[in-house]
């Protein structure tokens, strides 16, 4: 991306580059410190969920454009890019041409936006790009919920920022993060405690719980009743 910066005439749209960036975790830092209106990024970077991070951002930033510049020729993939809210998606290597016409576009589109917000300011982040996000956010921690795990951890995975995360997660669910990280390990100790040959110390550390007194007031809060009781009910 650094070599667009020198190709595009940003001064002919009234743009200039505020900060570029070689990685997911820096360019995912330098939007939340710049704010750009316009965006340019790679979506197949490894390790990296591109479509989670392009709802990420869009959900956190949804007056910002986005164009995704990429090798990856996937319909499908190009096609769930643009519904979560990429403007445009172009395949490397790109020709001037389109991107004189992404940059056309994404202009064009502020400029309507900034009409609207003055006469009603209104509600942008679309339903389906939350729910993604919120949808990404469950999946992290079901897969995770064993390890130590933070809001912090899990809004990095999905590019939007721990306050952003928790009201989404506030919305869509009515649970705040701990309450949701605790269901997932409590749902995996019920399988677990209907094995008799596990202790129920070893139970809560498998799970995730850092004691074992911790593991079953969160279990009884949850169940109304212990992990000891719990297991006596499976006869």
């Amino acid at each position: 991306m650094r070599g667009l910066c020198k190709l595009v005439n940003w001064e002919k749209y009234g743009c200039e580059v505020v900060a570029s960036a070689g990685d997911a975790i820096s360019g995912a830092a330098c939007v939340r410190k710049y704010r750009p209106d316009i965006l340019f990024t790679d979506i197949r970077i490894p390790g990296v969920d591109g479509l989670a991070m392009v709802a990420g951002l869009k959900s956190e930033f949804p007056r910002m454009q986005i164009t995704v510049l990429t090798g990856y020729r996937e319909f499908d993939y190009a096609k769930r890019a643009i519904s979560l809210g990429a403007a445009r998606y172009l395949l490397k290597p790109s020709k001037m041409n389109e991107i004189d016409e992404a940059m056309l576009a994404m202009t064009e589109k502020l400029k309507r936006d900034a009409v609207m917000r003055n006469a009603d300011e209104p509600e942008t982040a679309k339903t389906e790009i939350n729910s993604f996000i919120v949808n990404s956010a469950l999946k992290y921690i079901d897969a995770h919920y064993a390890e130590k795990l933070t809001l912090s951890d899990v809004a990095d995975r999905i590019y939007v920022s721990q306050w952003y995360l928790s009201k989404l997660l506030n919305r869509y669910t009515e649970k705040n993060f701990y309450d949701l990280v605790n269901a997932a390990r409590i749902k995996r100790a019920k399988e677990l405690l209907r094995d008799p040959a596990l202790k129920i110390g070893d139970i809560s550390d498998m799970v995730g719980f850092v004691d074992t007194s911790h593991f079953s007031r969160i279990f009884k809060k949850t169940e109304n009743i212990t992990p000891k009781e719990f297991r006596n009910t499976m006869g």
